[in-house]
């Protein structure tokens, strides 16, 4: 019931107002790039090109499933523009965060929460996709068909490797999404233990970094990661518009040497 009518709201308050604006309007994100071909950044130019008023499919079906990434957020029409040219692929595809409905939980999404919404999303929007995912909060795993999802504290670098240890969870990701628990040192914790698990032409995202954690993250992309990670790219974008908070954005280019940049920029 609640469910149903957040959604019926949000098509009536946000999306039919916007599919009009954003025929006239254009709003893009501020994009800052970081580290490999930061003088001609693919990634950042997908960004750039971003209007974040024009909503797109994955905004609905994100939406139909209880997910916020569009009802409270627009990092769907940011998700359109980096993963459009893979809806078809076998993926696969891990994100952090099940969304917990437990208010005890840190960075809980409250009691009419959905958890595993975004995972179902992914689920449908990539439909030879494998979706994986990973929450703090053990009352809420489950394994559903093509989601798997398992246990882990991202401020705790042993459990993050046991994580990545499971049998399923073997061979890497191409995409990789944290939307756990929303500081810095959480943020930080959970890349340095998962990035490696980063296929060649994936693409890690963080996401709701606070605006107070902004000069943080420019000053760990730019004097440790971009050394530390010289294979990969980095963006920092923020959206320009209300309710949204910066992400950040990781493309390996571990193929680099055999082709041109790999899917979804070629």
């Amino acid at each position: 019931m609640v469910q149903g009518a957040r959604v019926g709201l949000w098509y009536l308050s946000s999306y039919f107002p916007r599919l009009v604006t954003s025929r006239i309007v254009k709003r893009t994100p501020e994009v800052r790039a970081v580290g490999a071909s930061r003088s001609h950044s693919h990634l950042a130019e997908r960004l750039q090109r971003v209007n974040v008023l024009a909503p797109t499919r994955i905004c609905r079906v994100m939406t139909n499933h209880g997910s916020d990434k569009a009802r409270a957020h627009n990092y769907t029409t940011v998700y359109s523009a980096l993963f459009g040219e893979r809806w078809k692929e076998p993926l696969r595809i891990f994100e952090l965060g099940l969304g917990s409905n437990n208010p005890g939980v840190p960075s809980n999404m409250g009691t009419f929460g959905v958890p595993g919404a975004s995972h179902r999303g992914w689920r449908t929007l990539f439909p030879h996709a494998l979706v994986y995912g990973a929450d703090v909060d053990r009352g809420i795993l489950f394994h559903e068909d093509r989601i798997k999802t398992f246990y882990c504290d991202q401020l705790d670098p042993l459990s993050i490797r046991q994580l990545w240890s499971h049998p399923d969870l073997q061979g890497g990701m191409d995409i990789i999404i944290e939307d756990g628990l929303h500081t810095f040192e959480a943020n930080v914790s959970f890349l340095e233990g998962s990035l490696d698990q980063l296929r060649p032409g994936g693409i890690y995202v963080v996401e709701d970094i606070s605006a107070s954690d902004v000069a943080n993250w420019y000053e760990r992309l730019e004097t440790v990661y971009a050394k530390k990670y010289p294979k990969y790219e980095f963006a920092f974008a923020i959206l320009p518009d209300d309710g949204n908070w910066p992400i950040t954005c990781w493309s390996f280019d571990g193929a680099r040497t055999k082709r041109n940049w790999p899917c979804p920029y070629s």
